[in-house]
């Protein structure tokens, strides 16, 4: 027999029959306090400067490292996407272009007025037909 009594037991003894139904467990602490979370989202606010981060924009990785720099807290890129989403942030990024790209045809298209030509070709049309 147990010399621990079960927790269930010291729940009733100290609240009574309440206490029997199963709340939401307290999971695991989080990485972050308050005020790392506010330094955060200062800091991403300000934006990077070139000359004391190396950088010119924040990505996640450059986040995490900052965090264990000022604070000596370890945390993945996961975990501050996380705690950015919070607040209500969102990561961008910029679509790559091509450097040939015509942005004239490109802006006709969006409006329709180039129609895509679409063909079949004839390999697809005659399975099509058997």
């Amino acid at each position: 027999m147990d010399s621990f009594p079960d927790e269930r037991v010291v729940r009733f003894n100290a609240r009574g029959p309440d206490a029997l139904i199963d709340g939401k467990a307290p999971g695991q602490r989080p990485k972050l306090n308050d005020a790392q979370r506010q330094a955060l989202v200062a800091i991403v606010e300000s934006g990077p400067i070139p000359a004391i981060h190396g950088i010119v924009r924040w990505r996640l990785i450059d986040l995490a490292q900052w965090l264990h720099k000022e604070f000596a807290v370890s945390v993945d890129q996961t975990t501050v996407s996380r705690e950015l989403k919070k607040p209500g942030y969102v990561k961008l990024t910029a679509w790559p272009r091509h450097h040939a790209q015509d942005t004239e045809a490109l802006e006709a298209f969006k409006k329709g007025v180039l129609q895509p030509n679409w063909k079949k070709s004839a390999r697809a049309y005659h399975k099509a037909r058997r």
